[in-house]
């Protein structure tokens, strides 16, 4: 077979990373606040602490100016220490507020993006298998961990410095006009310089982390592709091949972050190089009013102290901004994912049917996974309850491509699919899947105990059930003789296992989840040909009152079907039981005559 279910081998290729388009900034923060203000009261806190933090922060420069004018100056030792000690106690209840605010955004920021990340993962378990088809699981790796990271790296550092950056620019503005006039305009002349400078270095700044970002999903891609093909790696000695390779995709997501950081790099030169410039205009210009009597030096210092905390929230925000930047990005590559189109619907007009008797009817079903590659054309045929139909022909012949419609993994263009009488499109899918099992010929399971990877089939199902369908599969007799039995846990992939025992489970699983309708897709092309007599002879049992679509390619396993399916192209080229094809002597009959000649 060219492909699994949901993979075909003509359909569109895996590992396509998607071109990355211009977003809407606003947009995307209009998205993340809606998960960020499910924090109302994390949320209020912070504003608290962070007010409370940068009115702090703004006393501190005023008190000193007082000090060298009322205390310093006039040398009142006594005074002096008083305020001292009372600079040292609003300094000490600066640094709690601060800590207070650092704890309560620290929680804020991780129930976000757990909220994100859970979200985004629901959003996966309901999109259509074609969108898998056409995205690597490294690039959606990279999205579900390194995106969201970075999105509440964001949160942690820029939520804080965004919100003390705007209380501490209007209240340092607000003092220093207060103080002196003349000096705050000077202050101002560097502010256009500022503006101009980051909004050029942002422009660079988003193109090269949004360029990172794509090209470390299309990174993690290879890597894990390559780490799952190892054996076809080692086989085929293309081990230097995969390292050259490695090596292109490396340099260029390292070429992009090289860029992305020098870019951002210059941010905080530019910035101390402006601000500096500020503070020579200011020193000049207070000590030539200081000469003139037109202030006092109290006042100059605080002045100073506040333009610096006027520049300061402006060189922090745009050293913030490459952080800000990936966020941006990455928040947008997950809402990307979180705005398509889920594969169940909400109609409440759609039919629900858990107890399907099996009669299904392909009526002139056309189908491309692609407009110009055409898989399915007019394909007819009926399936009676009970009946084992058997699907046929060479690779990419449409055998897949028919399971795959069935269970509508995928929608037909064209042409109808019914189900004792009902449209499958006018179905809901849970209760269409509830009523059908799979055997795959590339066994599946997942990290668990094997009595997990069974009850996958049916949750509800009792111990006792779980080893009665077990037995049915033969699989209770391995199972019987492994560590821990039923209770022994296998590893990612069921590497623990053999492939031959790994299909055991998964028609267990099949057995036990009792469907109207069966896919046998080769389902004992693993195991031994001792282990395989008992499987057909289960599997025998088990079709017994049920509809069975079996793909095979060992015709000597579909004898004893009721119909055949000859597929060619995308088309039925001939249908009938066994000893009718092999009387009209057709392709069946060259197919049937190739594989006993070679057993012979």
């Amino acid at each position: 077979m060219a492909g699994g279910i949901g993979m075909p081998g003509k359909g569109p290729g895996l590992g396509t990373t998607p071109k990355v388009r211009p977003k809407n900034t606003l947009a995307t923060i209009k998205k993340l606040w809606t998960y960020l203000k499910r924090q109302r009261v994390g949320l209020i806190l912070v504003y608290i602490s962070t007010f409370l933090s940068a009115v702090i922060s703004l006393v501190g420069p005023y008190l000193i100016g007082k000090a060298i004018d009322d205390y310093i100056i006039p040398k009142d030792h006594n005074g002096l220490i008083w305020l001292c000690l009372l600079m040292l106690g609003i300094y000490v209840l600066g640094s709690a507020v601060s800590w207070v605010q650092s704890y309560v955004m620290s929680g804020v920021s991780q129930r976000t993006v757990l909220d994100l990340r859970h979200d985004l993962f629901e959003k996966y378990q309901q999109l259509p298998l074609k969108f898998f088809d056409t995205h690597s699981t490294g690039e959606l790796m990279s999205r579900t961990t390194n995106d969201i990271e970075n999105v509440s790296n964001s949160l942690n550092q820029s939520v804080i410095q965004l919100l003390t950056s705007m209380i501490t620019l209007s209240g340092s503005l607000v003092i220093m006009l207060s103080l002196n006039l003349p000096l705050t305009l000077v202050s101002l002349v560097t502010i256009p310089l500022v503006v101009f400078a980051t909004r050029k270095i942002a422009t660079l700044t988003r193109r090269y982390f949004k360029g990172q970002q794509r090209h470390l999903g299309e990174l993690n891609g290879f890597i894990e592709e390559t780490i799952q093909g190892q054996k076809v790696v080692k086989l085929y000695r293309r081990e230097s091949m995969e390292i050259k390779r490695f090596k292109g995709i490396n340099q260029q997501l390292n070429t992009m972050g090289i860029k992305a950081q020098i870019v951002s790099g210059l941010v905080g030169p530019v910035m101390n190089a402006v601000n500096n410039l500020n503070f020579a205009l200011i020193a000049a210009i207070g000590g030539w009013m200081v000469f003139k009597d037109l202030t006092t030096v109290g006042v100059i210092v605080s002045f100073l102290n506040y333009s610096k905390q006027f520049g300061r929230p402006i060189t922090e925000l745009a050293n913030q901004y490459n952080l800000i930047q990936s966020a941006v990005a990455g928040a947008e590559r997950v809402f990307e994912i979180m705005e398509l189109k889920s594969e169940y619907t909400e109609d409440d007009e759609v039919i629900v049917s858990n107890d399907l008797q099996g009669h299904v009817t392909f009526d002139n079903v056309s189908f491309n996974y692609r407009p110009d590659s055409p898989i399915l054309q007019q394909v007819s045929f009926v399936a009676k309850p009970g009946e084992k139909i058997a699907l046929v022909g060479p690779t990419g012949a449409g055998k897949t491509t028919i399971v795959n419609l069935l269970t509508r993994f995928y929608d037909i263009d064209e042409g109808q699919i019914s189900i004792d009488g009902i449209d499958i499109r006018q179905m809901d899918k849970n209760s269409l899947r509830m009523n059908l099992g799979m055997v795959l010929q590339d066994a599946y399971v997942f990290s668990g105990s094997i009595r997990e990877n069974i009850r996958f089939g049916r949750l509800d199902a009792t111990d006792e059930e779980v080893q009665a369908a077990a037995q049915l599969a033969n699989a209770d007799g391995f199972i019987s003789r492994l560590p821990h039995g039923y209770d022994m846990l296998l590893q990612a992939g069921g590497s623990n296992l053999s492939h031959g025992q790994r299909q055991l489970l998964t028609i267990a699983r099949a057995i036990l989840a009792n469907p109207s309708v069966l896919i046998l897709d080769e389902a004992t092309s693993s195991v031994d040909t001792r282990t395989e007599m008992h499987i057909q002879e289960a599997m025998k049992n088990l079709m017994q009152g049920r509809t069975s679509f079996v793909i095979a390619h060992r015709l000597s396993t579909i004898q004893d079907a009721d119909q055949i399916l000859v597929m060619h192209g995308g088309r039925i080229i001939e249908r009938g039981n066994h000893e009718q094809l092999l009387i009209a002597k057709g392709f069946y009959y060259e197919l049937y005559s190739g594989q006993f000649k070679r057993v012979i």
